[in-house]
This record gives C-alpha cells, structure tokens and sequence, in this order.
C-alpha cells in the first residue's frame, strides 16, 4: 500500500503565524492616534493659512479712501494698536471671543464657535502702511500656550 504525503501546517506553526499578525495589527493600531493628531494639526494649519490669505487680500483690497477694510472691518489705523478678530473653522468672523457679533455689526444668531484668533498690528512707519497679522489656535489660547499659529507681514500701498 501505498502512503499519502499531506500538506498542512502544524498547530505551531499556525500559532507562531497568528502572533506575528497580531504583533504587526499592534503596532499599526498603536500608530492611528499619531496619525489622526497629524491629520488634525495639519487641518488647523491649512485654515489658519487660509484666514491669513482671506484677512490680507481683504487689506489689499481696501480702497485709500476707506478707514475700514472692506469684508472684516478691520479698522486701517497708523498707531501700533492690535486690533483682535476670532474666526470659526468656516471662515466667518467675530469681534469677540463668544462669537456673538461680527465687526461689521451683525450679530450671529447662534453665535459662532470661535476656533482662531486673529492679531492684526499697524506699526508705526514713515510713509508705509505695515500689517503684522498673526493667528493663534485655539481662540481662547493666548499666544504663549496656543497650539499653533501662523504670521505674515506685509507692506501695503496706501499713500
């Protein structure tokens, strides 16, 4: 008689297999919270940046004529005061921390969940109008301890 040869793999070998699998789904389980805390600060970055760009094409495109710049109301002043605007993640402003009014005068009704805060510093120059603007997450933070921000200085032709 002649004997069958089968092919199979032993109990320890399907052990030793699986722990090796389980070893791997650990360590790639053990990866996803990073991954998703970089997925998140790198979305906070992006919209921070994109304020940045809305807040300095909206200086750039304000008249000479104007003392307010023409979406946030942004008063064009030639001290180096600060003034403050909160931003949610939509890109809709508010001049207070609540998000309960607009610079402009609207009021939001519910009022806005703030997430950036938005300093936006003219300092004192010759015949040049300087812009320091730099944004903070989250709104409440100050600067010291907010999560991240974002600044740009820019000359804008206003005489």
């Amino acid at each position: 008689m002649k004997g069958h040869v089968t092919s199979a793999f032993s109990l320890v070998e399907v052990t030793l297999a699986l722990g090796i699998a389980a070893f791997c789904l650990i360590a790639v389980f053990g990866l996803l919270p990073v991954g998703m805390q970089t997925n998140r600060n790198a979305k906070s970055q992006t919209r921070a940046t994109n304020l940045m760009a809305a807040v300095m094409a909206d200086l750039r495109a304000t008249p000479r004529t104007r003392t307010t710049s023409l979406q946030f109301c942004i008063p064009l002043i030639t001290s180096s005061t600060t003034f403050t605007l909160y931003f949610d993640s939509e890109g809709r402003c508010s001049s207070n921390l609540a998000g309960s009014t607009s610079p402009c005068g609207v009021v939001w009704n519910p009022a806005l969940d703030t997430r950036y805060q938005v300093n936006v510093t003219f300092p004192l120059t010759g015949n040049l109008t300087y812009a320091d603007v730099k944004i903070t997450w989250p709104a409440a933070a100050t600067t010291a301890n907010a999560s991240g921000s974002v600044e740009m200085f820019a000359a804008f032709d206003r005489y």
